[in-house]
C-alpha cells in the first residue's frame, strides 16, 4: 500500500514573499528529491489576496532555476485539516497559526496539521521578511528556504546524506 504524499502550506504575512519563494523551494528541492509532496503558500493576512508573488521574489527563484507560480490566498480554517504540516516564516506567524488551531480545537472537526516554524528542523531562526529591503534580503531567504527545505525532507522521509545500506 502506498503512502500518502505529504502535504505542507508555508506561511508568511502578505504570501507574496518568503511563503512562495518557500512553496517553489521546497517543491523544487523535493523534486530533484525524487518525493511526491503536494506543497502550498498562504499569508496570516489578507493584504495581497490574488496578487503574484513580489518581483524580487519571482527574480530570486528564476536565477536559482526554481519555478514558481502563485497566487497570494490567506490562511483559513480548512488548511489545519488539509495539511499534515503548516510552516510559518517567523514568530509572529507561528503564534497566529497557533492561535488560529487552539480556537479550531472546540470544532468537531479537529485541527490535524501540525503547525511548527519552517526552520524547526535546522537552526529554529525565523526566515526576515526581505519585503522593505533590497535584493540581498531576498537571496538571504532563498538560502534559508533552501536549507530549510532539506532539513524538513531529511526529517520527515529520510536523510539524503545517509546511504541505505
Amino acid at each position: 500500500m502506498a503512502t500518502p504524499k505529504p502535504s505542507v502550506l508555508i506561511v508568511c504575512l502578505g504570501n507574496i514573499c518568503r511563503s512562495p519563494m518557500g512553496e517553489a523551494v521546497l517543491a523544487h528541492v523535493a523534486k530533484e528529491r525524487g518525493i511526491d509532496i503536494h506543497v502550498d503558500s498562504a499569508g496570516t493576512a489578507g493584504y495581497h489576496v490574488d496578487d503574484i508573488p513580489d518581483e524580487r521574489t519571482t527574480a530570486t527563484c528564476e536565477k536559482h532555476k526554481v519555478p514558481i507560480e502563485h497566487k497570494a490566498q490567506q490562511v483559513v480554517e480548512s488548511h489545519f485539516t488539509e495539511f499534515d504540516y503548516i510552516l510559518a516564516s517567523d514568530n509572529a506567524n507561528l503564534t497566529a497559526l497557533n492561535q488560529i488551531k487552539d480556537k479550531l480545537s472546540n470544532q468537531p472537526d479537529k485541527p490535524t496539521a501540525q503547525v511548527k516554524l519552517f526552520s524547526s528542523w535546522d537552526d529554529g531562526k525565523p526566515i526576515q521578511d526581505p519585503y522593505y529591503g533590497g535584493m540581498d534580503g531576498f537571496e538571504t531567504c532563498f538560502a534559508q528556504c533552501e536549507r530549510y527545505s532539506h532539513a524538513f525532507l531529511d526529517a520527515i522521509i529520510g536523510d539524503r546524506n545517509k546511504s541505505s545500506l
